[in-house]
């Protein structure tokens, strides 16, 4: 679709569908505070009003979201990368991320319009319906693989912590589920963000005494004097470790910082959406400080040939359930949150804005949004149950949904966003060589940088998901895994 095309189609529209409002182009400053007053002032007589997370509050979602038991996962990948490249790896990611974050928060603010990854998807991909179904996909199987990615570490601590010898793991999925299901009802983030806050604040717990338990402790968890291994740690890969387990490390490590596909839902849902820069540097601040730091302190307590992902795992007796218990609140509440993420997706695309069930307590409303939690948690249960592991599931995400999610989706956003810019500033459409032979160096460069992303996204894509695929494979040949549905307690 063309942008004149799109312009003549956004002036014949009086009054937007949230179907057709992924096909708008642009909008002035003006326009866009225009549209946040209106929405405000439209909201105020509702029982439900959305529009009402302050920075902070957007604060307190990115945290849960980032301080979580994926972070557990960084000793293990450091273990592979060696400590010197998985800090490198780990400084880049970071700022990639924050990179494309404000990117996101720029795209959000001219097109307020576009309040989720799907619409943005066909806004960005020429307006195609197709996009936005083939996003809506992937959008809802990233999610529901998280929630399941929950399921499973829920069923990993209950077991832990009760040294479980009679209890079927089956039931402590259910149990898990259930609790899960129960805190994803809320139907405003406004409502979740204190609980992220606290869910934020006590995986920050389990990992600062995971750190001071791995320096503490006289032997590491599945140590034994009669085999016992020594404590070493490297600063770069070990001679011959495998193309495979690299790739591994790292799309561990991109899993855990890439979240950016919430950040358009988030920022639909805040009073000043251009704040949304304020929580993004925040949150990015601490969390590559914590991630650093527990995946360098961990692993060098630790060594190579004691390691496990989660590192919990790498801890002895008490220290290892005390500080899993204090992550038990990520783990319950993170999941959640990524139900209602998909929930209030789908809930929006069947009532509209100006439907009752969408902005009042009436029971039909209340039905369909326990009734999409609940087949949520369902299918999150089922799958957590067929895919039995950790760290490659991290990577199996990270692969298939990262690359677009995390990298190309904002490259191509920027350029849509320097293609507006030169429209509005000279008047004239042109096209990406051209953008480039009249930039100045800064923006050059930066045209580079996001070209870059671009082919990062797709090796992550392709090699990246045969590196997974592999090692999923090889685990499976070295019954590493247990058996879907299987009763066996699946403790760390």
């Amino acid at each position: 679709m063309s942008d004149l095309t799109e312009q003549a189609y956004r002036d014949d529209v009086k009054a937007p569908s949230d179907l057709e409002r992924a096909s708008f182009t642009s909008y002035s400053d003006t326009d866009a505070d225009l549209f946040l007053k209106n929405e405000l002032e439209q909201e105020a007589g509702h029982s439900i009003n959305y529009r009402n997370c302050s920075w902070q509050k957007t604060a307190g979602l990115l945290f849960s979201e980032y301080i979580c038991l994926a972070i557990m996962s960084f000793p293990w990948s450091y273990s592979v990368l060696g400590l010197g490249l998985g800090l490198i790896v780990t400084v880049i990611v970071s700022l990639l991320v924050l990179y494309t974050g404000l990117i996101i928060s720029d795209y959000c603010a001219a097109y307020p319009h576009l309040t989720n990854v799907c619409d943005i998807g066909q806004h960005l991909f020429w307006g195609k319906r197709w996009v936005w179904y083939l996003t809506a996909l992937c959008f809802l199987l990233n999610n529901t693989l998280i929630q399941s990615l929950h399921v499973l570490v829920g069923s990993k601590y209950f077991n832990t912590i009760s040294d479980n010898t009679t209890i079927c793991s089956v039931v402590f999925g259910v149990v898990t589920a259930i609790i899960c299901f129960l805190l994803s009802l809320p139907r405003t983030f406004a409502h979740m963000s204190g609980v992220g806050y606290f869910s934020a604040i006590t995986m920050f717990i389990a990992v600062v005494l995971s750190m001071i338990f791995a320096g503490i402790q006289d032997h590491p968890g599945g140590w034994e004097e009669a085999t016992a291994l020594p404590i070493h740690w490297t600063a770069w890969p070990e001679k011959g470790t495998s193309y495979v387990s690299i790739m591994s490390a790292v799309l561990n490590i991109v899993y855990t910082f890439v979240g950016q596909i919430t950040y358009p839902s988030f920022i639909s849902q805040m009073k000043q959406p251009k704040e949304f820069k304020k929580a993004l540097y925040v949150v990015t601040i601490c969390e590559l400080i914590t991630f650093a730091l527990a995946g360098s302190i961990v692993y060098v307590y630790v060594g190579n040939n004691y390691i496990t992902a989660p590192a919990f795992g790498s801890l002895s007796g008490n220290f290892k359930k005390i500080a899993f218990s204090f992550a038990l609140p990520t783990i319950i509440f993170l999941g959640s949150l990524y139900s209602n993420v998909s929930s209030q997706f789908l809930f929006q695309e069947i009532f509209d804005k100006s439907s009752v069930h969408r902005n009042s307590h009436t029971v039909r409303g209340w039905l369909v949004w326990g009734g999409l939690n609940a087949i949520l948690w369902v299918i999150a249960f089922v799958i957590a149950e067929v895919i039995p592991f950790f760290s490659d599931l991290l990577s199996l995400m990270s692969s298939l949904f990262d690359c677009s999610f995390g990298f190309f989706f904002w490259a191509r956003a920027y350029f849509k966003l320097k293609k507006l810019y030169y429209q509005k500033t000279e008047g004239e459409s042109l096209n990406l060589v051209q953008i480039f032979s009249r930039s100045s160096l800064l923006t050059k460069l930066e045209i580079i940088l996001n070209l870059i992303l671009v082919v990062i996204g797709f090796y992550i894509l392709g090699p990246g998901l045969y590196a997974t695929i592999q090692s999923i494979v090889w685990s499976y040949e070295d019954s590493l895994y247990g058996h879907p549905f299987s009763c066996a307690s699946n403790g760390l």
